[in-house]
């Protein structure tokens, strides 16, 4: 499915450098993520984070689309995609191996931002946080996901802060298997 730029959207690179803003913010302090085999990483994490944030900001239906878009679409290619390009299995790879630790800490410091600058809507209140536990399904590879025995989902629990309308904290329990990697 052919992608096309919708003539009605004159804010298209306003609106995601005012979103992605925050996360550029937050990864100044941020320990950059390695390679971690022999092979360069084809998508630096800043990049990939740009591809992911883009992805639903655009609503695109796939990453195929999404690769289709960063390879037509001119400000996808100047403000979004790695300068040479991505190749599917590379974006398949950097997807695949992310450094959790870099989005966690994004999170984290994106968070803290919103709590500084949103207002307290019931402060008579106290810490409002609501506790979500969700089950999110898994594919094959993600072995960790054993949540239950003969099912593939992964068990994700958020804390939303009620006061401020933002996540507070997210855990994801991971099982680890022995000798394997996470």
């Amino acid at each position: 499915m052919p992608y096309t730029i919708y003539p009605l959207r004159k804010n298209y690179a306003t609106s995601f450098k005012s979103l992605y803003k925050p996360a550029r913010d937050a990864m100044t302090t941020m320990t950059q993520l390695e390679s971690r085999g022999n092979r360069p990483l084809q998508m630096s994490f800043d990049e990939h984070l740009r591809a992911l944030v883009f992805f639903y900001l655009e609503e695109h239906t796939s990453a195929q689309h999404l690769l289709q878009v960063l390879e037509e679409d001119e400000f996808a290619r100047s403000e979004i995609a790695p300068k040479g390009g991505i190749k599917k299995s590379s974006f398949s790879e950097a997807t695949n191996t992310r450094g959790f630790d870099q989005f966690m800490f994004v999170f984290e410091e994106v968070q803290k931002q919103a709590s500084h600058i949103l207002p307290d809507c019931h402060p008579k209140l106290g810490n409002l946080v609501a506790i979500d536990g969700s089950f999110i399904d898994a594919t094959l590879s993600m072995y960790w996901a054993d949540y239950r025995k003969g099912t593939k989902k992964a068990k994700a629990h958020i804390g939303f802060d009620l006061n401020r309308g933002v996540p507070r904290k997210i855990f994801l329990p991971m099982v680890r298997v022995p000798n394997g990697p996470l």
